[in-house]
C-alpha cells in the first residue's frame, strides 16, 4: 500500500497530522490499513521537500516504512517507491481517505492478479469514471501494476500529476481499466463526503471516528449515517468548494 502525503496542504495544513479523537489522522488510516490480509507493506510516499522533514520525522518515530520523492508528481513517486521496495502490485490509498476499507483493499489486489488488468478503482458506472463520488472514492482506494505506471511515466508529457493522476488511466484507451460498482451503496445518496481536505472533514471524522471507533467497516459507517442523517449535513456546504478545486487544478492529460 503507497499512501501520497504531503504537509504543505492549502485546504487544511498538516491534515494528516491534525488529530481525529487525539491521534493524528493518518496513524488512524495505517492501522484501519494493518487489517487487511493481502499486503506486504504499508508506505507512507512524501515529498523531498523540507517542510516534509517534520512528517518524515514522524514516520520514523512510530516506524511507519516512507519514501520521499517528487513534491508535485505523484505517479513518479510511486513509480520510484514501487523500484525501492520491489513491488509490481500498487494500492493507492490516499493520505486523506481515512476511511478506506480494507475489505476493499484486499478486492482490489484480487483484481489485480489478473494479467489483463492494469489499472482498477471503484466507481457508479462501468461507462465513464467519475471523481466527484465521494461515497465510493471514500470507502474504495485504486490499485495499479508497477508496470503500467511505468508506460505511463514514459509517456505523459507534464510533471505535475498532484490532482487528478489517477484519471490519466482511466482516460487512456492504452490501460485495461476495471471498476468495482458495489452493490452496497447503491441505495444511498450520491452526496457522502467521506475525506479530510477541509475543517468540516475534520468535524465529521471526530464524530464518525468517536461513534465506531477505529475498526468500523464501509457498511458500519452507512448504518450511521441512516441513524444520524444530520451527519451528513456537516459536510454538504463544502461539496462544490471541492469540485470547482478539483476542476481548477486538474493535471494535464496530454501523452508523447
Amino acid at each position: 500500500i503507497f499512501i501520497p502525503v504531503r504537509l504543505h496542504s492549502k485546504r487544511l495544513p498538516a491534515k494528516h497530522l491534525r488529530l481525529i479523537n487525539g491521534e493524528p489522522a493518518l496513524l488512524k488510516l495505517i492501522r484501519r490499513l494493518k487489517r487487511c490480509k493481502k499486503t506486504r507493506k504499508i508506505v507512507v510516499c512524501t515529498t523531498t521537500n523540507f517542510y516534509d522533514d517534520k512528517l518524515v520525522h514522524f514516520l520514523e518515530k512510530e516506524s511507519v516504512l516512507y519514501y520521499r520523492g517528487s513534491e508535485h508528481d505523484i505517479l513518479s513517486r510511486f513509480l520510484g517507491a514501487s523500484k525501492k521496495f520491489k513491488t509490481e502490485v500498487i494500492v493507492d490509498v490516499e493520505g486523506d481517505k481515512i476511511y478506506t476499507d480494507p475489505a476493499y483493499v484486499d478486492k482490489i489486489i484480487e483484481e489485480l492478479t489478473d494479467p489483463k488488468i492494469d489499472f482498477v478503482i471503484g466507481n457508479d458506472s462501468k461507462e465513464k469514471f467519475n471523481p466527484n463520488n465521494h461515497l465510493i472514492h471514500g470507502f474504495i482506494p485504486a490499485g495499479m501494476k508497477k508496470s503500467a505506471l511505468q508506460k505511463l511515466c514514459d509517456i505523459k508529457i507534464t510533471e505535475n500529476t498532484e490532482t487528478g493522476y489517477r484519471e490519466f488511466f482511466t482516460k487512456s484507451e492504452i490501460f485495461n481499466c476495471k471498476y468495482i460498482i458495489p452493490d452496497n451503496f447503491k441505495n444511498n445518496p450520491k452526496d457522502f463526503r467521506l475525506t479530510l481536505d477541509y475543517e468540516e472533514d475534520l468535524k465529521l471524522a471526530n464524530e464518525i471516528f468517536g461513534e465506531l471507533g477505529d475498526n468500523f467497516s464501509s457498511d458500519d459507517v452507512l448504518e450511521l449515517f441512516k441513524q444520524k442523517p444530520s451527519l451528513n449535513e456537516i459536510t454538504k456546504p463544502i461539496i462544490e468548494k471541492w469540485n470547482k478545486y478539483y476542476q481548477d487544478n486538474i493535471t494535464n492529460y496530454e501523452l508523447k
